[in-house]
Order: C-alpha cells, then sequence, then structure tokens
C-alpha cells in the first residue's frame, strides 16, 4: 500500500508566504542595524581587556625602573588603581557601555584615570602604550570629531609627560639587558630608547593614529550597517512584488479554471437554447443555463472571499473534500468519451493537492474536446512505491509540429497550458506534454513524488 502524500510546501498561498517573508527582511534590516550597535560596544570591550594586557606586560618593566622605596610603592599603587578600574569598567561594560555611546564626557574620566599613571610610572614602552585606549575608545564609539578631540588631548597629554620625563632622567629604566619582562616587551623598550632626536613625538603620534584607526574601524562598521540595510530592503521590495505577482498568477489559473470555463459553458448553452424549437430541451437547456449562472457565482464568491480574507479568521466549516478517485471519476462522468481506470491503490491526498491534481486533468479534458476533437480520453491513475502518476490520454488530432508555442499561446488569450506548468511546479510535480506511445492525440503525464512516511 503506498504512504499518504504530504502537502507541498508550496501548496500555500503564495501572497501570505511571500508576504511573511518581505516582513521578516524588513525585520533583519532592523536586527542587522542592532549589530552593529552591539558589535562596536563589544569592540570597546575589546579594548579594555588590551588595557588590562598591556598593564600586565609593562607592570614588572616600571617596577624594575623605578628607584627603590617609595617611587616603587607609588607606581605599585598607581599600576593597582589603574588595573582595578579598568577591569571594574570591563566586568560593568553592559552597562557602562551604552552609557558611554550617549555621553561623550564619560570618556575624559577614563583620559583621567591613564593620566596619573603615565606620571608616575613614565611613558616607557610596553606601559606607554596604555594611554592609545581612550582615543581607541573615541573613535569607536563617537563620531570623528569626538576622536580628534581625545586623540589629540591624549597626545597632548603624552608629549608633556615624555618631554618632563625625558628632562629629568625619570622612567627611562634600567639598561634594557636587565629588565625581566619577555622578550617582545625589552625589543620595545630597546627601541624607544635608542630612538634618536625627538624620540618623545612617537608615542603622541601613536595616540592620534589610534583615534584614527577607531574612527575608519567605526566607519567601516556603519557603512557595512547602511549596505546590509539597503540589500535587505531591496530584497523586501523584491519579495513583496514576487509576492503581488504570485497571487496575481493564481487568481489569474483560478479564474481560468473556474469561472471562465463556467462562463463558456453558459454561454455555450444559451447558444443552443436560442437554437432549440421543443419544449421540452428548452426547459433542460434553461435549467442548464441557470445551474451555470449559479455555479459562476458560487465560483466567484469563493475568489472573492480568498481576496479579501487577511488570513487570520477562522474559515467557514465545509464539507471534507472527495477522495481524488471520486473527484477523477465525477469529472470524466460530465465529459463524453471520458473514462477513467485506476492501476491499484492510490494513496490518500491532500486536498490542495487534489485540487490542483482535478484542475490539471480539467483542463486536459476540455482541450481535448474543444482542441483536438478527441472522441475518447483515457484518464490514469497509478501509485507506485516512488510517486503518483496521473495519465490524460486524447485520441484527437495532436500536437503541431514542435510543440506548442508559450509565446503564441499567452498572446492570443490561451493560458491553460500556462496553468497547469504552473499548477505542476507548485505542488512538485513533473509535467510532460506530448504525443502517446501509441497512435495518434495527445498524452498529457503528471508525476507527483511520495511524501515522507
Amino acid at each position: 500500500m503506498p504512504r499518504p502524500l504530504d502537502p507541498p510546501d508550496a501548496a500555500a498561498t503564495p501572497l501570505r508566504a511571500n508576504g511573511l517573508r518581505a516582513n521578516a527582511l524588513r525585520a533583519n534590516a532592523v536586527r542587522v542595524h542592532g549589530l552593529r550597535v552591539n558589535g562596536l560596544r563589544a569592540l570597546g570591550r575589546h579594548v579594555l581587556v588590551l588595557r588590562l594586557a598591556l598593564i600586565a606586560v609593562g607592570a614588572p618593566a616600571a617596577l624594575e625602573g623605578a628607584p627603590p622605596g617609595g617611587p616603587t610603592y607609588l607606581t605599585a599603587g598607581a599600576l593597582l588603581l589603574t588595573l582595578a578600574l579598568s577591569y571594574a569598567a570591563f566586568r560593568a561594560w553592559e552597562h557602562l557601555g551604552p552609557l558611554v555611546v550617549r555621553h561623550r564626557a564619560l570618556l575624559a574620566a577614563d583620559l583621567t584615570l591613564v593620566t596619573p599613571l603615565l606620571v608616575i610610572a613614565g611613558p616607557a614602552l610596553p606601559l606607554g602604550l596604555v594611554c592609545l585606549c581612550t582615543p581607541l575608545l573615541a573613535g569607536l564609539l563617537h563620531d570623528r570629531r569626538a576622536a580628534a578631540g581625545y586623540a589629540v588631548a591624549q597626545a597632548a597629554v603624552v608629549a608633556a609627560v615624555t618631554m618632563v620625563a625625558a628632562a629629568t632622567g625619570a622612567g627611562s629604566g634600567p639598561p634594557a639587558s636587565g629588565l625581566p619582562v619577555p622578550s617582545w616587551a625589552s625589543l620595545a623598550v630597546l627601541s624607544w630608547a635608542s630612538m634618536p632626536g625627538p624620540s618623545w613625538a612617537s608615542l603622541p603620534a601613536l595616540c592620534l593614529l589610534a583615534g584614527v584607526a577607531g574612527a575608519c574601524l567605526r566607519g567601516l562598521l556603519t557603512r557595512f550597517d547602511e549596505a546590509s540595510r539597503a540589500g535587505a530592503e531591496a530584497a523586501a521590495r523584491l519579495a513583496a512584488t514576487q509576492a503581488a505577482r504570485a497571487e496575481r498568477d493564481r487568481l489569474a489559473r483560478e479564474m481560468h479554471d473556474s469561472v471562465s470555463k463556467t462562463l463558456h459553458g453558459l454561454a455555450l448553452a444559451a447558444d443552443a437554447l436560442s437554437r432549440t424549437a421543443d419544449p421540452g430541451a428548452v426547459h433542460r437547456q434553461a435549467q442548464a443555463v441557470a445551474d451555470a449562472a449559479r455555479r459562476a457565482a458560487a465560483e466567484s464568491r469563493h475568489l472573492l472571499t480568498e481576496l479579501r480574507g487577511d488570513g487570520t479568521a477562522p474559515a467557514a466549516p465545509t464539507a471534507p473534500p472527495a477522495p481524488l478517485v471520486a473527484q477523477l471519476r465525477s469529472l470524466a462522468a460530465h465529459h463524453p468519451g471520458a473514462a477513467l481506470r485506476t492501476a491499484g491503490p492510490v494513496p490518500p491526498v491532500p486536498a490542495a493537492l487534489t485540487r490542483d491534481l482535478v484542475a490539471v486533468a480539467a483542463e486536459a479534458l476540455e482541450n481535448a474536446r474543444r482542441h483536438a476533437a478527441a472522441t475518447r480520453v483515457d484518464i490514469t491513475a497509478a501509485a507506485s512505491s516512488t510517486g503518483l502518476r496521473l495519465t490524460i490520454t486524447d485520441d484527437g488530432r495532436g500536437l503541431p509540429p514542435g510543440g506548442p508555442d508559450p509565446t503564441h499561446l499567452r498572446a492570443t488569450g490561451h493560458f491553460g497550458l500556462l496553468g497547469m506548468t504552473e499548477r505542476a511546479a507548485a505542488i512538485g510535480a513533473h509535467l510532460a506534454i506530448g504525443p502517446p506511445a501509441t497512435g495518434p492525440g495527445t498524452q498529457v503525464r503528471l508525476d507527483i513524488p511520495l511524501g515522507s512516511p
């Protein structure tokens, strides 16, 4: 026994599905902006981590370079105070970061925090690199004006401290060969001490470069944020356009397969009524006209209900649809010369999928009657372990050489084959239209894969 068919995801209403996608893309644009702000705050937290690491690396060299006694204790106190306050800011950055973003004056406290350490311990590397964190934070969290202001202020402080230290000989530390610091730190101290001429200008220049680097990184993230938001908004507009087009195509298929066919039958019945003189035949034709008019009205109401509905109100209770085989048998009964046969048991099919399958079969029957002048049409439904196959074969005049031309059909107002192709694509089926294996005519074959167990 074949397994039941799962309803395909594509059977959902395209307007609702694509509308939800468009809303999701707009929400993603807002999330991207939030990610940019949170990313800048996270970078500020990493700047504090960098400061803690520089203090830890530069502390041994600063303590070794301080004169014994009181200066050593004073240097140790400045190091511990700066380390403790920086660690406290790091732990509280989740709450402190938004405040620093909103109030740029709070970075003045950070500038004030580093200045005593530079005055007491001296600007020798690598401890002197601690002063780069304030302009870097200013560039990351604020605009270029704030970054430039704090970078210039920090560079002025460092230049003053450096010139005073150079004049008094403070902060020069012991010979580089005796520094109990890592090898890369020793190289940094040696390079600082061996710089000829105005070496005091190197660290202030680094402060200015740190402000520039922070501002450039902020600008890069801002441009990335703007590009991401523009891309998300463009994708949302495209999704909305595709949703409108998909819904327009769906309504066109529904109108072609329901209201249009009903109105065509109504016109044929009215023509026959005008040519009939027998009172009994007139009564039958009039009843057929009335039935067709009622069907057209009911189908129009159904389409209007779908257009007016917002998808949130509960649907009105309706009778459960008939199984696929029963609907195909009823369809064949209303078309003279059509017959249905099944090859083995047909698995249960969801209502939405059944509707599309019956619509494809009805269109094939109508084409065979109106365009192919067929006298016999065979409808075959067969299930296997891999899928369900629906075949409609007629004995009419067949297709033109080279097959139907979709462009010509669309230009002349014939949308039946186009609707069949779109329905097959919507349910994930493969549609093949061509001559049958034996004899004249046309064969429409629809292969639907079985769902998961």
